[in-house]
């Protein structure tokens, strides 16, 4: 099948965000006859991250979670919280396996097309014209993922965390894991005052991702993250034997970076690049779901399709969390122990995914109620 050189809409990068994107246009019968390309120059062929997300079911994701769990714990120095998450269940999803499901769904579209190569340019002239190493293609309307080329310059001007890990996946000999709880945040093994902590997504009784999380302002030498990964399965998995079957290293911006700017009434910014992830927690894959749904609504009704993405009291409680994490980065622990000490997980999962009510959203400020959220408030404003 020839390739044409222009498109309705043209999608860059094959990631989380394009290729939920290209899914619910494909499946919603308003853009049968609507052209796309999806641009990335990777064939996504690898598992290169793992997702996590908590939702109620049914769910469109039930059949691609590699695992799910009801329960799940949060260990700090001096207190263990149990989390019965119902109605929720956490679950995981291998990238490997979303990309396989997605390209599988979207090669039976005759109306979509996959283009290997990197794309070199965007410019926004009658048509958006998109510059590849080997080709120029056209667009009405491009959805790009990619970082703003100049948010690593102007990023130092805002509120920003880094969250940055490495994880292992790990098979032991004997039966290990706790298969039926998940481990969020484990903060007995940090690196010194810095908000780090460990993180356990048990897949099988001999098997799991375990990952050392940062939440700094900069990033760490791999190494480092190799140090407390064996100390943590020696001494507090009291694991002597096992094998390390997967790895997997990230780091993902917590910002009030204003990636909005970016967009325009033919280009639309999506995923990390859109500013798609919570700024306060590092989560992506539902606050995707839901963005993607509103692009849909959006094109359907002739509007902008980035109007309404965000709302701006989140955004507020995004920057006073990210402000305090930053001034005074030691207290990372105090503050999720809070967190989900003070509050139901329940009304912690509304909060997070930014469904809460108002009076849910006082108890969950009050919880937090100290003299650097009281000073981060005020500076916010």
């Amino acid at each position: 099948m020839t390739t044409p050189v222009h498109f309705d809409y043209i999608i860059i990068g094959n990631g989380l965000a394009g290729l939920q994107l290209a899914l619910k246009l494909a499946s919603d019968s308003y853009f049968k006859d609507k052209t796309i390309a999806l641009i990335d120059p990777s064939e996504k062929n690898t598992n290169d991250k793992t997702w996590s997300f908590w939702e109620t079911n049914p769910s469109q994701w039930d059949h691609l979670a590699y695992r799910s769990w009801q329960k799940a714990e949060v260990l700090t120095t001096n207190k263990n919280i149990s989390l019965n998450l119902s109605p929720y269940s956490y679950k995981s999803i291998r990238a490997i396996d979303f990309y396989t499901e997605a390209k599988a769904q979207l090669q039976h579209h005759n109306n979509i097309h996959f283009i290997i190569e990197p794309v070199i340019s965007v410019v926004e002239e009658k048509l958006i014209r998109v510059k590849t190493t080997n080709n120029t293609f056209t667009a009405s309307h491009v959805f790009d993922s990619r970082l703003p080329e100049s948010f690593s310059s102007e990023v130092k001007d805002h509120i920003s965390i880094i969250q940055h890990f490495k994880g292992w996946v790990v098979t032991t000999e004997n039966d290990a894991f706790d298969i039926d709880k998940v481990t969020m945040m484990d903060y007995r093994l940090k690196d010194g005052d810095q908000t780090s902590f460990i993180y356990v997504l048990p897949f099988s009784k001999t098997e799991a991702l375990i990952e050392f999380t940062y939440f700094t302002e900069a990033v760490v030498d791999e190494s480092i993250y190799d140090t407390y990964l064996k100390q943590y399965i020696k001494e507090y998995l009291n694991i002597d034997r096992y094998a390390i079957i997967e790895t997997e290293m990230g780091q993902i911006p917590m910002t009030t970076y204003n990636f909005s700017k970016f967009n325009s009434g033919n280009i639309t910014k999506i995923g990390t690049g859109g500013g798609w992830v919570k700024a306060s927690t590092g989560y992506s894959f539902k606050h995707t779901e839901k963005k993607v749904a509103k692009i849909i609504e959006n094109l359907k009704l002739g509007k902008r399709p980035s109007h309404g993405l965000f709302r701006r009291k989140y955004r507020f409680y995004d920057k006073v969390f990210l402000k305090v994490l930053k001034d005074e980065n030691h207290k990372g622990e105090w503050i999720f122990k809070q967190f989900y000490d003070k509050n139901s997980v329940q009304t912690m999962f509304r909060f997070l995914d930014e469904e809460s009510t108002f009076a849910e959203e006082l108890k969950v400020m009050s919880s937090l109620f100290s003299w650097s959220f009281i000073s981060a408030f005020f500076k916010t404003l």
